[in-house]
C-alpha cells in the first residue's frame, strides 16, 4: 500500500503552515522552498487543502496561508481526504468494487480488519501531535 505524493506533501504543507508563528500566516514560496517542493506543484497542494477547508489565505492573493481551525483539530485522515476518495489497503474493499469471490473469500475480514486499524491510526494521530514531535519517528 502507497499513499499518493500529494498526500505526502499535504502533510508536510500542513506541517509549515501549523509551524508558521505569524499572524499573517505563512506564504507559498516560503513553504515551497521550505519544504524543497516547486511552486507548480505546491499550488495543486494548496488547491486541495482548500478545497477541503483545511486552509485559507490569510488577507486575499498573495498573503499567508493559516489554518482554518486549531491543528489539535485537524487529522491526518483530514489532509489525506483532501487528496484521496478514502484508505483502502486493497481493492476489493472500495466502494463500487465488484469482486467475482463475493461471499467466498475468507482473507476479506482480515484486509477490512486492516483497513480499519490504518483509518484508525489516520484519526488519532493530530496536526499537532506532529507539529509537536508527539508522534515518535523511531516507531
Amino acid at each position: 500500500m502507497r499513499f499518493s505524493t500529494k498526500t505526502r506533501y499535504g502533510i508536510r504543507t500542513m506541517l509549515e503552515i501549523a509551524k508558521a508563528e505569524s499572524q499573517e500566516g505563512i506564504l507559498q514560496k516560503d513553504i515551497a522552498i521550505n519544504q524543497e517542493l516547486s511552486v507548480k506543484y505546491l499550488d495543486q497542494i494548496i488547491r486541495g487543502l482548500k478545497t477541503a477547508g483545511l486552509i485559507i489565505n490569510r488577507r486575499g492573493k498573495k498573503s499567508g496561508y493559516i489554518l482554518t481551525r486549531p491543528a489539535s483539530e485537524i487529522s491526518m485522515l483530514d489532509i489525506h481526504n483532501a487528496f484521496e476518495p478514502g484508505i483502502c489497503v486493497i481493492d476489493c474493499l472500495a466502494k463500487g468494487f465488484t469482486c467475482d469471490r463475493k461471499g467466498k473469500c475468507s482473507a476479506k475480514g482480515f484486509w477490512g480488519t486492516l483497513n480499519n486499524k490504518v483509518v484508525d491510526y489516520f484519526k488519532s494521530v493530530s496536526l499537532e501531535d506532529l507539529r509537536d514531535n508527539k508522534v515518535r519517528l523511531d516507531q
